[in-house]
């Protein structure tokens, strides 16, 4: 169910925009810049909140678009990772210029469960996962061989079928505001924002922004 404001009739969001979950319609977006980006159309700008109030971004690869959340994967020992214990709310955008499509969430953040953390890492190229147990992201490193060493020794030692370690991991934003921006011409864009009170909540609202 949503409520559209009375300003943002329904027809209004025909094309682009049209649609009654906004999960199902960042979906549709992802997929169309899969066809058109040249690189990584799933890499996405990540804004956490340390426990000092300082905020940080960097980007990351968003694996997955499920029903209540948009999942990434990556070290739980990292900065990131650190933050997220701290305060465990996020932010994050997607820009296509190929398309000249944003889009932007944000809300609480929960832990991936082991299984469905198992399944992606073991789908991945056997050196990045050796890579991903031998890494101590955030940390300082010697040298750029000093990593290669480690991760040599992490592919032998595990005859080149390392297992996901316990400190690695997925994090699923579960959103309460969700943000489709298109370009228009001379500067009049398209924004449409979608809110809900909680994760939980089974109505969202849909207003039309000013661009």
């Amino acid at each position: 169910m949503i409520h559209e404001d009375a300003a943002d009739r329904q027809e209004e969001r025909g094309g682009l925009f049209a649609g009654s979950d906004p999960m199902e319609i960042s979906r549709r977006w992802l997929a169309a810049a899969t066809e058109t980006e040249p690189n990584d159309p799933d890499a996405m700008a990540l804004a956490t909140v340390g426990a000092d109030g300082l905020p940080n971004a960097r980007m990351v690869l968003l694996k997955d678009i499920e029903d209540d959340g948009f999942v990434f994967y990556t070290n739980r020992t990292s900065a990131k990772g650190n933050e997220l214990d701290a305060v465990a709310r996020a932010a994050a955008v997607l820009h296509w210029k190929s398309l000249r499509q944003q889009l932007r969430f944000r809300g609480p953040v929960e832990a991936v469960d082991g299984p469905t953390s198992d399944a992606y890492f073991d789908s991945r190229h056997p050196q990045s996962r050796a890579a991903a147990v031998a890494s101590k992201q955030s940390q300082p490193l010697a040298s750029r061989q000093a990593m290669m060493d480690e991760t040599a020794t992490v592919t032998e030692m595990t005859d080149g079928a390392p297992e996901r370690p316990e400190h690695w991991g997925g994090y699923r934003i579960r959103p309460v505001e969700i943000e489709f921006w298109a370009d228009g011409e001379h500067r009049i864009h398209d924004r449409f924002r979608w809110t809900r009170d909680t994760p939980e909540a089974q109505g969202w609202r849909v207003q039309r922004l000013y661009p």
